[in-house]
């Protein structure tokens, strides 16, 4: 049994890489990865960064389409788009238990964001930004959404360098050959 409270950062990626080299052994054909990213919060921004990184780390092809609210993750002010809403979120840790009617009051989320990015620093988590830049740095394609661009009135220059733009059929082009595809 592992004694998780002792876990590096490094240790968890080369876990990561230990199981996903265990599968290509069972399966070499499931060597790329398809996402969709369609929330827009700091809590829903980590899943896809983190499995498409972990994969393209393992040499998987990754690739995330962004689309809907998904775009603030790629969107040069991510850092001010992403935000956690303790509204709905009941699983949310908090240090104080509190009732679903404050959650909602304003300063919240800014709260709530507050603490997520501290509970993350603490633990080591890596931040958004560094995900990003990892992820272009291991040729994950990120896909902005261009219908979604179109419908918010979003410009490509509004974009992180290294997102392409494409539609549903870009995706779909690249899911279909894929053998993991989420939507997160």
């Amino acid at each position: 049994m592992l004694e998780t409270d002792r876990l590096t950062q490094d240790d968890v990626r080369q876990i990561v890489r230990e199981e996903i080299q265990r599968a290509f052994k069972k399966d070499p054909a499931t060597k790329k990865l398809s996402m969709v990213a369609s929330k827009g919060t700091l809590d829903w921004a980590y899943p896809p960064l983190i499995l498409a990184t972990a994969g393209a780390a393992a040499n998987m092809e990754a690739a995330i389409f962004f689309t809907f609210y998904g775009l603030n993750i790629i969107h040069k002010d991510f850092d001010k788009k992403l935000l956690v809403a303790p509204t709905g979120n009941p699983a949310m840790p908090m240090p104080v238990p509190m009732p679903d009617v404050l959650t909602g009051m304003p300063g919240m989320k800014t709260m709530a964001t507050g603490m997520m990015k501290s509970m993350f620093k603490k633990k080591g988590v890596a931040t958004i930004k560094e995900l990003l830049d990892v992820a272009v740095e291991l040729e994950v394609r990120l896909i902005a959404c261009q219908m979604t661009m179109d419908v918010f009135g979003f410009e490509e220059s509004d974009f992180i360098d290294g997102v392409e733009f494409g539609g549903a059929a870009a995706f779909l082009s690249d899911a279909r050959k894929s053998h993991v595809t989420l939507f997160i």
